[in-house]
């Protein structure tokens, strides 16, 4: 839980580092409501190692794809923009013809986004699950094996978003950062990047961020004086705070395995009981034959501990607001416009029907709760994702009506 003299704690520290206002900067573009449209060019098929290339086409053909329909429905509900993820890898990988045709693809889609009337955030995103083009052989640092093909690849990101509109395309150079919070490493391979799409696009919007991964703690960790020679600028950070409702059910977070059993995890969090909860879970680790029960001993260990804490706190709408606070906090003693920040990535996973069917209003409840602090503070947002096990569309593109009302947009019906 974050306690109570969180904010007056970073007011002190920000103090005590000199933290002086940035000075009148271009203004960047105005941004509201988006949402993500990840895997449109994410879910790549890389050859195993030891080589280092895709197949053709990079891109799994059976993702899922947004429509021209798909598009003109976020706009009719009231989004305003969405963020449009990007591996870099088969950017880097290809050349020549090939690379022209990649670029080509990501050029009609910002086309097809614009004509639905929607601004566009192109945000790098590199894949940590693959062997080569990593996020840490990109920019763990600027000395990274990869990163001069990186800076590289940002510059000429750059100079397709402003040949569409710069007043209506963003450039959102890297995801989630892996350096630690405050990391001047971190610090020096933005500004590179930075500097290179400001060189290609004089009047684009960029958007920056902290690093370890772009957290709250990333965010407020950054000093945005050094970086008013890059404006117009826009500040993201992501918020997924209570990680144990968020991603119940999450298998990708392989150093923390537990996170897989969590089900039934109750928002806020007097709705349930740990009772309740762990009886959720242990049915969900009964029904999987495929883990030792070791394993299972393990992990059950650590969530009871942690589930404990978690029903001990009573998180709700009041802990998503202190938690959010520093983020605030940061931008008043810089002058920064709070339409000037940008919450990039938000949501929670759909539960489990299997073990947890009464908890389905949980997650909305979360999201509208998460959305309501955002806008109180007068941040822009970004919801994640548009498909996925935490999407807003179904496998048939029809739009999550509990999600639609959590995330205060029109009603079609």
């Amino acid at each position: 839980m974050v306690g109570p003299s969180r904010r007056s704690l970073l007011v002190g520290a920000l103090a005590a580092a000199g933290a002086r206002p940035v000075r009148a900067t271009p203004a960047p573009i105005a941004l509201r409501r988006g949402i993500a449209l990840w895997p449109w060019f994410s879910l790549t098929t890389e050859y195993p190692p030891p080589r280092t290339d895709y197949a053709w086409p990079p891109f799994q053909a059976g993702r899922p794809i947004p429509t021209p329909r798909d598009l003109g429905q976020l706009a009719d509900l009231g989004f305003d923009f969405v963020r449009l993820p990007l591996d870099p890898g088969p950017f880097v990988a290809f050349t020549g013809t090939r690379r022209t045709e990649l670029f080509d693809a990501l050029s009609a889609a910002i086309d097809a986004i614009l004509a639905a009337g929607l601004r566009v955030v192109v945000n790098v995103q590199a894949n940590a699950a693959t062997h080569h083009y990593t996020p840490d052989a990109f920019y763990g640092s600027d000395r990274a094996p990869l990163f001069s093909a990186y800076r590289d690849l940002v510059g000429a990101l750059a100079r397709l978003c402003a040949r569409k509109d710069a007043g209506q395309v963003a450039l959102e150079p890297v995801n989630e950062p892996p350096q630690a919070c405050g990391a001047l490493a971190w610090n020096r391979v933005q500004d590179r990047l930075l500097e290179a799409a400001r060189a290609a696009a004089p009047a684009l919007t960029l958007v920056a961020t902290g690093s370890c991964g772009s957290l709250v703690a990333g965010l407020t960790a950054l000093d945005p004086g050094t970086l008013a020679r890059f404006s117009p600028l826009l500040f993201t950070f992501h918020f997924y705070e209570p990680y144990l409702f968020s991603h119940q059910g999450a298998t990708w977070l392989t150093e923390e395995p537990f996170y897989r059993w969590l089900t039934a995890v109750p928002w806020p969090g007097t709705r349930g009981t740990l009772r309740e909860t762990l009886a959720a879970i242990e049915a969900r680790m009964d029904a999987d034959r495929t883990v030792t029960q070791a394993e299972k001993a393990r992990d059950l260990a650590v969530i009871e501990a942690k589930l404990r804490d978690y029903f001990e706190a009573a998180p709700g709408p009041a802990y998503i607001a202190d938690a959010m606070a520093p983020v605030s906090t940061w931008a008043d003693l810089y002058g920064i416009a709070p339409g000037h920040v940008l919450m990039g990535e938000f949501g929670a996973l759909r539960t489990d029907a299997r073990f947890t069917a009464s908890r389905a209003p949980d997650r909305a409840a979360y999201i509208r709760d998460v959305r309501m602090a955002a806008e109180t503070n007068g941040f822009a947002w970004s919801f994640w994702n548009l498909f996925d096990g935490l999407g807003f569309m179904d496998d048939a593109h029809v739009a999550d009506p509990a999600l639609v009302a959590a995330l205060g947009l029109r009603s079609r019906s």
